[in-house]
């Protein structure tokens, strides 16, 4: 998160937009998050999900995205 000030000069935090990777041939056009791609590879290899594995997952979509099309 950062800080940014307001018009009166008093600090509020906001969320940082996500890092944005484009793979056009594997990735359809909509996103898909890094803990999405984690789950679905543990998922696969039948690893059981916990709830830290949700959290894990929900962090990582935060933080990085993957897309097939141009970003905006």
């Amino acid at each position: 998160m950062s800080e940014e000030k307001t018009d009166d000069g008093q600090k509020t935090k906001s969320e940082r937009q996500p890092y944005k990777v484009r793979l056009p041939g594997f990735v359809t056009d909509e996103e898909l998050g890094f803990g999405d791609v984690i789950t679905r590879a543990t998922a696969t290899i039948t690893i059981r999900l916990c709830g830290g594995c949700q959290r894990r997952a929900t962090a990582l979509n935060r933080w990085l995205v993957f897309t097939g099309r141009h970003a905006k």
